[in-house]
Order: structure tokens, then C-alpha cells, then sequence
């Protein structure tokens, strides 16, 4: 049993720049599977749930709500097919210092999970393709719950039912966006924030997470579940 439980974002925080493959395999489901032409455009998919980022492509696209509820399971099954047979080799797709960290937690003992927004099969391959994937015991993914916040909440249940961190055990959420933070903060559980992603200047303080840093490099194994903040220097 594991005295912590760290809990990462993929997209900003564990990779980035990994290509438009995810967007074009959920534009490729709602092809197949609706029939209709559609796009991301003037979605801010960043920070979002793959459900939810299907939804609003299909509302403006003129499906109705219940219609779109319907389609919603052939439209995930889809869009990770696409994904698993479309994305490239993404190992130059890791963030600064990521490997290091990972690696560093997982030898002080501490066990790792993913709460993400990216559909099931889609995280795994993802980061399969960025050779990341086997550093993780689990995760909780984008079709599991409505919110990230409700995400956060399955990953750090489950790690204690199956006993892999004791009830007093130290948790932490490691992400690149405002929602990450929010959803630390809805668990009660420590937000760690990163700005390798693209979230505007200014937008990753105003969350209020417990430190933030430009990137993973400068955080030590050793602090980020006890309180610390940068490393000296």
C-alpha cells in the first residue's frame, strides 16, 4: 500500500504538440457515425471532456440533444478506432522533465494514475505512442464521469478500494489547466499546475493552485506531495 497517490493530465502536461490526429478522430466519428460534416473550430476543446467537446460538435451542427445522446456510444467506440489506427510515433511528444519526475515518484513508492478528458483507448495509445504509458496503474477517462472534478473522485476511489493507497495516504493532481486545479480543489486534494500547455498568461494563477511551475523540470520527486514548492535555485 502506497502512502500517495499522484494524479496526472496528459494532454499540456504530459505531452504536447502531439499532432491533429485526436481532433480528426473525432471530426472522423461524427462523419461515420452521423453523417454530417463537422469541426472543432471555435471549440475550446482545451481542458475538456471528450464527450463534451462531441456534444457541442453535434449541437452546432443542428442535432438535437437527445438525438446526439443516442449517437454518443458509436461516436466514442468510433472516434478511439480512429485514433488507435491514425496517430503516429509520439515519443518526441513528452514535456520537459516528465520522464524524470515519473520515474523519481514511481521509485519513492507512490502510485500513479490519470485523470483526463481524452476517451480510454485514446489516453492508453496516446501515450503508448509517447512511451509514457507503463509508468501508470490506472486511469480515469473522459466517458467515466461529466466532469474532471467527478474523474478526480473515481481515480481516488478506486485507488483505495483496491488498496493501493491507505485513507490517510497524500494526494496530488498534476495538470496544465484551470480545470485541473478546480478539480483538485472539488477532491480536497493538493493542485499542482504546469505551463507547458496553452492556457493563456494569467488563467492558471487566477485558479488558485498550491504552486505552479513553467515546467515539470523543476519539480522534485521528493516535494510534490509534501508541501514544497520550487526547488532551490
Amino acid at each position: 500500500m502506497s502512502s500517495s497517490l499522484v494524479l496526472f493530465d496528459i494532454d499540456g502536461t504530459l505531452v504536447r504538440r502531439t499532432g491533429p490526429y485526436h481532433r480528426q478522430a473525432l471530426v472522423g466519428a461524427v462523419r461515420d457515425v452521423a453523417g454530417i460534416e463537422t469541426t472543432t473550430e471555435g471549440i475550446p476543446v482545451h481542458g475538456m471532456l471528450d464527450p463534451v467537446i462531441l456534444s457541442l460538435m453535434l449541437e452546432s451542427a443542428g442535432i438535437a440533444k437527445d438525438r446526439a445522446q443516442q449517437l454518443m456510444p458509436r461516436l466514442v467506440e468510433r472516434a478511439q478506432e480512429i485514433y488507435e489506427n491514425t496517430v503516429p510515433d509520439l515519443r518526441g511528444c513528452a514535456c520537459p522533465g516528465v520522464a524524470d519526475l515519473l520515474a523519481g515518484l514511481q521509485t519513492r513508492g507512490a502510485t500513479l494514475a490519470l485523470v483526463t478528458g481524452n476517451l480510454t483507448r485514446i489516453g492508453w495509445r496516446k501515450l503508448n505512442r509517447a512511451g509514457l504509458d507503463s509508468y501508470f496503474l490506472f486511469g480515469a477517462f473522459g466517458e467515466m464521469a461529466p466532469t474532471r472534478g467527478g474523474l478526480a473522485k473515481l481515480a481516488i476511489e478506486r485507488a483505495r478500494r483496491e488498496n493501493l493507497i491507505g485513507r490517510e495516504a497524500a494526494i496530488a493532481l498534476i495538470g496544465d489547466a484551470p480545470q485541473d486545479v478546480i478539480a483538485a480543489r472539488e477532491n480536497r486534494i493538493r493542485a499542482i499546475a504546469v505551463r507547458t500547455g496553452v492556457t493563456p498568461p494569467g488563467d492558471l494563477e487566477a485558479a488558485g493552485p498550491d504552486v505552479i511551475y513553467d515546467d515539470l523540470t523543476a519539480l522534485d520527486p521528493a516535494s510534490v506531495l509534501n508541501g514544497s514548492s520550487r526547488l532551490p535555485g
